[in-house]
């Protein structure tokens, strides 16, 4: 997995931490650490999986669809489709080597299987999880 699904988790535990209120996206960057644009491209694959909505104009910005407990962190990285997963190498290996013949067809067995390892991991986690770490881990209740 890339930075994209740590960013959308945190994106999510952020917006979980502050149920009241609805966040900018500049406010949002500045507690992930980018830009605002790289949070507004996040906020849309969030949006379109149905996970955050947002409020124009005055009082506007952005907030969780539903309660955390139900946002596992399975449903985190499918919003976020194939760029979240594992990915081959982009070089062509040489045709007349044997590793470089084979080993993409070896590594898709490798990665399919660490991808169903890891969607069954995820499926265990929730937003709500996060939340109660993160607030653990700084002593607040």
């Amino acid at each position: 997995m890339n930075s994209r699904f740590s960013t959308a988790v945190h994106i999510l535990t952020l917006l979980a931490s502050m149920p009241e209120e609805r966040l900018t996206s500049e406010f949002i960057a500045l507690s992930v650490g980018t830009n605002p644009v790289v949070i507004r491209r996040q906020l849309a694959l969030l949006r379109q999986a149905n996970l955050v909505e947002s409020k124009g104009a005055r009082g506007g910005g952005w907030s969780l669809t539903r309660d955390p407990e139900k946002i596992t962190l399975r449903k985190v990285r499918d919003a976020l489709g194939a760029e979240a997963s594992f990915r081959m190498h982009r070089n062509e290996p040489h045709p007349k080597c044997l590793v470089g013949q084979h080993v993409r067809g070896v590594l898709e067995d490798v990665y399919a299987d660490a991808e169903n390892a890891v969607m069954k991991s995820l499926d265990r986690w929730t937003v709500a999880d996060m939340l109660k770490r993160v607030r653990r881990a700084t002593g607040a209740a």
